[in-house]
């Protein structure tokens, strides 16, 4: 840079060359140059964090920490920055998730924004990033409260697409909950089952992998804010942060609280990694939902072919006509990237060395990209595939009428040994299961006929839909 292009501003190791007009200080400039490689940092976690530096500098104005017209200032900088589109907020925060672990250079970026354009706006306050903008407060205890912060935002905008993904499986299952199709177990023939029976197990998933969810969240609501450097509070004034956490409540609609241990806020991210537990297994059961209708969906010639699934785009750049399950290959993979950010959240929380642990910005990271991805993949996959799906009625009446398990049903009447040998001979002789049943001697037509009722095998009159 010339002279022209930059400023010189001092932190407490020195001087540094900054953008002319770069909104930032030293210790932002000083982290460009340090960490330059990976993804940036979420501007999920930087709304957080402006969104806490308000309710703090509110807070301590109203406990007489903060001269009232400083706080004024920074908040409308504040305001001023969270009223920017993701484009232009980008600007001025420009740090990389691969930092220190801590997330300091993050709550610096913050802190010397705020208090940059606050000077702008009010010449000679004086406004300082540590002194007024941090105040109360540091990195160790600000970026686990932005954490829970943005996992609780991302938490809400996932519980509404598995809601919607439930409400399409609904409809196929009632549509279908009389279509009668061969179950399979171990990839093999099985009795019978109505798709509409095997759609609600689907649902049935969904809807306990929601309530895990949201049983596990308020774990979330525990703030860290007040325990600053190491847990015990040092310099953060009587009653700001409980005002912190009634302000923050306000903003996100959730009952965040303070009344919590400290020491285990600042060490321990427990709650981060059993909430991505909950998640890994959401995306344990997409994926096992995702797997079965692509296979159910093959072919159409060559493969099951039990379903049909729509046509979104071109399946292949050289076989004309080809339709391929795309969203449940996406939701296959997005799983692929959950398992993979739970092993990342697993060790990163296990790295709580003495007073703090330093994997806090790689750990918010992978919860937040699992909750985007599953949010986004999920409701692609209830849009885009099952809203569109249907039943291929003469396939699954085909198969279920040339399957040998529905030989099951004369267990009761004949035991089980002799209708295994009945299965048995069907399928060394290339004969159809009546024509074996019929050959035995065990079983008149008329029997045959009358047991072999494949509704009656679903139990249909047992079961019903959920609500």
């Amino acid at each position: 840079m010339s002279e022209a292009e930059y400023r010189i501003e001092s932190d407490t190791i020195g001087p540094v060359k900054i953008p002319q007009d770069a909104l930032w200080g030293p210790q932002t400039e000083r982290s460009r140059h340090n960490f330059p490689s990976g993804e940036l940092m979420p501007l999920a976690i930087i709304r957080a964090f402006l969104n806490l530096k308000k309710a703090a500098v509110e807070s301590n104005v109203e406990v007489g920490d903060e001269p009232k017209e400083k706080g004024e200032a920074i908040e409308e900088a504040i305001n001023q920055l969270l009223a920017l589109n993701d484009t232009d907020l980008r600007k001025d925060f420009p740090l990389h998730v691969l930092q220190t672990g801590s997330g300091t250079q993050s709550n610096m970026n913050v802190n010397e924004v705020v208090a940059n354009l606050a000077n702008k706006l009010h010449p000679g306050l004086n406004i300082l990033p540590n002194d007024d903008v941090n105040r109360g407060q540091s990195s160790n205890d600000t970026f686990p409260t932005a954490m829970n912060i943005v996992a609780v935002e991302a938490l809400d905008k996932l519980e509404p697409a598995v809601q919607h993904l439930i409400a399409e499986l609904k409809i196929k299952q009632d549509k279908y909950w009389q279509t009668v199709k061969v179950g399979r177990t171990h990839l093999q023939d099985a009795t019978p089952i109505t798709f509409g029976q095997e759609v609600s197990g689907y649902i049935s998933a969904l809807k306990h992998d929601l309530t895990y969810i949201q049983k596990l969240k308020p774990t979330l609501y525990e703030l860290a804010i007040g325990g600053t450097a190491v847990g015990t509070g040092l310099n953060a004034a009587a009653g700001m942060t409980e005002k912190i956490a009634t302000k923050l409540s306000k903003i996100y609609g959730h009952e965040f609280k303070v009344e919590t241990n400290k020491f285990w806020g600042l060490a321990h991210h427990s709650g981060i990694a059993v909430v991505h537990g909950a998640l890994k297994t959401l995306a344990d059961d997409m994926f096992k939902i995702a797997q079965d209708i692509r296979f159910l969906a093959s072919g159409p010639r060559a493969g099951y072919h039990e379903l049909n699934i729509p046509a979104n785009e071109p399946g292949s750049s050289i076989m004309p006509g080809k339709v391929n399950p795309t969203q449940a290959e996406a939701v296959t993979m997005a799983a692929a990237k959950v398992f993979g950010n739970d092993t990342t959240i697993t060790f990163t929380a296990a790295q709580g060395n003495f007073e703090m642990n330093v994997y806090k910005t790689v750990m918010i990271a992978a919860f937040l990209d699992s909750c985007d991805i599953l949010t986004g993949t999920i409701t692609g996959f209830a849009d885009k595939m099952i809203a569109g799906l249907t039943v291929n009625s003469e396939k699954m009446d085909k198969l279920l009428e040339n399957s040998l398990m529905t030989v099951t049903a004369l267990s009761p009447h004949i035991g089980y040994h002799a209708a295994a040998k009945i299965a048995q001979a069907a399928d060394q002789e290339g004969i159809t299961l009546k024509e074996a049943t019929l050959k035995s001697g065990k079983v008149s037509e008329k029997q045959y006929d009358e047991w072999m009722d494949y509704m009656q095998m679903t139990n249909i009159d047992r079961t019903k839909p959920e609500d």
